[in-house]
């Protein structure tokens, strides 16, 4: 009944980004407030990134039943909200609240999964439910066209709730109550501090180069209010008698260096996920639909992967497996140098099979891993802080990958495409204005426009010739540059891998109404 309830809470909360994601055109239309279109993301991200390692802290001291609960609950209230929302402002606030119970509930299946099982069971079922997450990359986008086509964009928050209560009575009947012993003592300041320190970094990062300047005073002020606040963070926690996450497990060094693999491993995994479909669309001209089900092979392998390496870590090893995993993950990006002006989609799926199947027999063993090395006293906190550095692994990747790519368009661009706009005609001069604009703010937005058949369908015949070749090969080296970048990153988390030394994955397991009880 418990395990029941952990995998329809987890499958419907990773659901949600994917499915919300398909519906954002018809919100918007509905709504309005285009400008206001990326807070409905990074409403919700903000706030589940900042609660997780909070709830992995509330976890460890009121027991894993009322938080989990609790973030079900919170989760379900934001989402009716949320279907309820008259306008756009709304919407992104009732968003962030759930969030919020997103947060919570993130790592909470893993770690009830670490208190129920031990050793080989829970090498098993963390491969299953990592799968999860492949699984809702697949179906979301088609769970979410075929709600909105069916009904109307309302429903897409609204099936939360049945599907929430489900899970909710399933988790409520299978998990035993905790009753703290003593008085329970909260690291109010603790808490205060990652808050505004990890808000103003998120913040930066996502709109640091695109809605202000990174010179800007709004990005370098975010960034020294993180600065400060995370730096206060640390001095607080290195006192604190309750810590959210305590200074002293960073000495460890296998928590340093797994959470440092999954960290590395995200911003590999989200330059992946975020530059291949564009390369699809602008070199190999499919549509943006089809761009996506390019991504469907490395999520089937994942998935797979996931499931396989709950398996096959009993029989070589942590070490062995994260590192194989990893150096599977850097040829999958070595491959992606390759891509060219004559790739098939074929080709380039065949590429996503490699890096899912990296990617799979990792993600498993980060949380794995940690579980076995620490007290189950800590188990919410070093879970949590592993779903914690992944996603902020996974914004810093989307930020950095995204500078990479926009400065090597810049100076391609700027070196051959806009020479060519000089000789354009005389009422072409608007159409140069613009053009050129893009180039120094936004290039990937250049590509979009430019590639697309309605966008080519409006440019004069005589320039299509001179202009998209260029405007081709320079995206074809920029995205090369952001997948070496990514390589970087993928080889640096593969040569952290001996430096965990030697993991024991234990034969033991517990029952789970033994376990289910503390």
């Amino acid at each position: 009944m418990l395990i029941a309830g952990l995998l329809i809470a987890m499958l419907f909360s990773a659901l949600e980004g994917t499915i919300v994601g398909t519906a954002m055109p018809r919100i918007v239309g509905e709504l309005g407030g285009l400008s206001l279109m990326t807070w409905l993301t990074t409403a919700y991200m903000l706030s589940s990134t900042t609660v997780v390692p909070i709830a992995g802290k509330l976890a460890d001291l009121l027991g894993r039943k009322s938080v989990y609960v609790t973030g079900l609950l919170i989760f379900m209230l934001g989402s009716a909200l949320c279907g309820m929302a008259q306008n756009m402002t709304q919407l992104i606030w009732f968003r962030a609240l759930q969030g919020i119970g997103g947060g919570v509930m993130m790592p909470m299946a893993m770690i009830i999964v670490g208190d129920i099982f031990t050793g080989k069971q829970r090498a098993k079922w963390q491969g299953v439910f990592g799968a999860i997450f492949g699984l809702a990359s697949v179906i979301g986008p088609q769970v979410g066209g075929w709600i909105v086509d069916a009904w109307n964009w309302h429903w897409v928050f609204y099936i939360n709730l049945p599907v929430g209560i489900l899970a909710t009575v399933l988790i409520a009947l299978g998990l035993k109550s905790h009753k703290a012993a003593g008085p329970v003592k909260f690291d109010i300041a603790g808490m205060a501090t990652m808050i505004v320190g990890v808000v103003s970094l998120l913040l930066a990062l996502s709109f640091g180069g695109g809605q202000y300047p990174w010179g800007s005073w709004q990005i370098i002020g975010l960034f020294a209010l993180s600065f400060a606040a995370l730096t206060a963070f640390v001095r607080i926690e290195s006192t604190a008698s309750e810590p959210i996450l305590p200074v002293r497990l960073f000495r460890d060094r296998i928590f340093s260096v797994v959470n440092a693999i999954g960290f590395l491993m995200s911003i590999g995994m989200f330059g992946a996920i975020m530059f291949v479909p564009l390369f699809m669309r602008g070199i190999v001209g499919i549509s943006a639909s089809a761009s996506g089900t390019v991504m469907t092979p490395m999520m089937v392998t994942m998935i797979l992967a996931s499931i396989a390496g709950g398996q096959l870590v009993l029989k070589i090893g942590v070490r062995p497996q994260m590192t194989a995993g990893m150096i599977i993950m850097a040829c999958g990006f070595l491959l992606l140098t390759t891509l060219g002006m004559e790739t098939t989609k074929l080709y380039a799926s065949g590429i996503m099979l490699v890096i899912g199947l990296g990617m799979g027999l990792v993600m498993p063993l980060l949380t794995l891993t940690l579980q076995e090395h620490f007290p189950k006293s800590e188990l919410g906190v070093v879970t949590s802080s592993s779903t914690f550095f992944r996603q902020i692994g996974g914004t810093f990747g989307m930020t950095l990958l995204g500078v990479v790519m926009n400065s090597r368009s810049d100076a391609l661009l700027s070196a051959n495409l806009l020479p060519l706009l000089h000789d354009l005609p005389a009422e072409a001069d608007g159409l140069e204005e613009s053009i050129t604009h893009m180039v120094h703010t936004n290039p990937q937005s250049l590509y979009s426009a430019l590639l697309s058949p309605e966008s080519l369908a409006q440019i004069p015949q005589a320039l299509l010739g001179s202009l998209v070749p260029v405007i081709k090969a320079s995206l074809v080296a920029s995205l090369h540059a952001v997948f070496w970048t990514g390589l970087a990153f993928v080889l640096f988390g593969a040569l952290l891998t001996p430096l965990l030394g030697r993991v024991t994955v234990s034969g033991r397991s517990k029952e789970p109404e033994e376990a289910a009880a503390e």
